[in-house]
């Protein structure tokens, strides 16, 4: 994903300009004047949308509905909103939970014409496509791909933690439970911190998992 995917900004879409954003585009009934796009096989390709931020998920419902009752099955196929999963650590439990790659963005499928343009478009929470100038402008193939790819193969899962260096906390459990020290290193990708803990009149590093401590207020 490239730098053009900025926040999108917070303006209310402009849902009853069917023609004149159409023009903006650039397509045309006869397809003269197509997007730019990196075609598929049948000439479907992966498109970018702003969205309200925070509303990614809902867009993907209410377009996936109107796809379904306004018959865009054969034009609109799919919708995603990239995600990784990680691990939150809350109350010393560990609760999976999705965090979105791109906030504010929602990737789709499809056959960009007039018609699939504006059913797209004018989705409640999307705020336009992402693309060069006024068109928009297809992800090419290798980046959509390596995007999917990172969203379904299995990686080793990250931790989603509040704890920061320097931060004092309490051990809760194993060996050295009740001590208090403060945080030195985190590691995110393995699930452990670094406490340093006053013992024997001097300060000794302790590597602990997330679950071991907990801040103290």
């Amino acid at each position: 994903m490239d730098n053009t995917l900025t926040q999108p900004n917070d303006v209310t879409p402009d849902v009853g300009t069917e023609t004149a954003e159409s023009a903006e585009t650039g397509i045309s009934p006869d397809g003269s004047a197509a997007p730019t796009s990196e075609l598929g096989n049948d000439g479907r390709s992966w498109y970018v949308i702003h969205t309200y931020s925070g509303y990614e998920n809902k867009v993907k419902k209410n377009l996936e509905h109107r796809i379904v009752t306004l018959d865009m099955s054969d034009r609109i196929f799919r919708v995603e909103v990239p995600t990784v999963e990680e691990i939150e650590i809350r109350a010393g439990q560990r609760h999976p939970v999705q965090r979105k790659i791109f906030p504010g963005y929602v990737l789709v499928e499809m056959l960009m014409d007039d018609e699939s343009w504006y059913v797209v478009r004018n989705t409640p929470g999307v705020t336009g496509f992402v693309g060069m100038g006024n068109k928009p402008t297809a992800l090419p193939e290798s980046e959509a791909s390596a995007i999917l790819k990172q969203m379904t193969t299995a990686a080793p899962t990250k931790f989603k933690v509040t704890l920061q260096p320097g931060q004092a906390v309490k051990i809760t459990d194993g060996p050295f439970a009740d001590f208090e020290g403060i945080v030195d290193n985190i590691n995110q990708e393995k699930g452990k911190v670094r406490v340093r803990v006053s013992m024997f009149g001097r300060e000794t590093p302790i590597e602990l998992d997330f679950l071991q401590v907990e801040k103290l207020v």
